[in-house]
């Protein structure tokens, strides 16, 4: 098994890119609720290091789970997989 293979990978939209080399990327999914069995929609924001400056706001992008770059980012932009209109 490579190293590739055993990160997480989340797929979400860049709601903002005001930091350098920093986007804020929104992980949208959806759980059942454990007692009540009703589907309810999760929504996760993680913090995404970017270093080509590539993604923009309304982005979809591939983030790859990552060393620590700071307190609060442990995530990379892997690649930009749709452009905002």
């Amino acid at each position: 098994m490579s190293d590739r293979s055993r990160r997480k990978m989340r797929v979400g939209v860049v709601v903002s890119d005001a930091r350098q080399k920093t986007v804020t990327v929104e992980v949208r999914d959806s759980k059942r609720h454990p007692l009540y069995g009703k589907t309810v929609p999760v929504r996760k924001r993680f913090h995404a290091h970017d270093e080509s400056f590539e993604a923009r706001v309304g982005d979809t992008v591939r983030i790859v789970e990552t060393r620590p770059m700071s307190k609060s980012k442990r995530w990379r932009v892997e690649e930009v997989l749709e452009r905002a209109r």
